[in-house]
């Protein structure tokens, strides 16, 4: 009994976590970070998510882990946002999320650990509207293949909804994510772009891209084409 009430207890500090600590300041933060991390992880040399994926990707999150990593009675969770390809061209402005790491455990715990997802079909893409998801479960996840000529054309890859990479102490590679959940940051949709945009207005497009993250859409663009 004790321990479903540590468990329930956690649970709602996690969620409380993310309503309360996202406001502007932070979500330009985790813009910068990102766009630190992308740039980091794609011009490394011999490193980087291949072409191949990111030229199919419908959408790519980031949780940048140097900031956005915090140890919660035994419970890692971090913050990043999710940026969409459009119909016409280009990338959707920012959508926030946050991931709990769950039993994933040290694969994604502590300060130095960045993460990418990349959304590889429609239905992934659409598991960001949701109020949370778990990988492996309400979408499929594999770890990625990493290397700018590495092939990615094996039956496991071809069938995930998602591709996920971590980074820890400068080591990049495919992670599994299985069992983490992703849950909405809707504060920090809030805090970006007001209280009347929505979700699925961020994620077709609909919102202005910020100065602040038009950097990191750049970049996304020179290697996701």
């Amino acid at each position: 009994m004790f321990k479903k009430f540590v468990v329930f207890s956690v649970l709602i500090l996690f969620g409380t976590l993310v309503a309360v600590a996202s406001d502007r300041d932070d979500d330009v933060s985790r813009i910068h970070h990102s766009t630190d991390v992308f740039n980091e992880i794609m011009n490394a040399p011999d490193q980087g998510i291949p072409g191949g994926v990111l030229n199919h990707a419908k959408c790519i999150a980031i949780i940048p882990g140097d900031v956005k990593f915090a140890f919660v009675f035994g419970g890692n969770y971090g913050r990043g946002l999710a940026t969409c390809r459009k119909e016409n061209g280009g990338w959707t402005a920012p959508l926030f999320l946050a991931i709990d790491g769950g039993s994933v455990g040290y694969q994604i715990g502590g300060s130095s650990t960045d993460l990418v997802m990349v959304f590889m079909n429609d239905h992934a893409l659409h598991s960001l509207l949701s109020d949370q998801f778990k990988l492996g479960g309400d979408a499929s996840v594999a770890a990625g293949p990493v290397g700018r000529t590495a092939d990615a054309d094996t039956d496991l890859k071809l069938q995930a909804e998602i591709l996920s990479y971590s980074r820890a102490k400068g080591i990049f590679a495919g992670v599994s994510l299985q069992g983490a959940v992703v849950k909405a940051d809707n504060s920090g949709d809030r805090a970006m772009y007001g209280e009347s945009v929505t979700r699925n207005q961020i994620l077709h497009g609909d919102v202005p891209v910020p100065e602040v993250a038009t950097p990191l859409l750049h970049q996304i663009g020179l290697f996701a084409r």
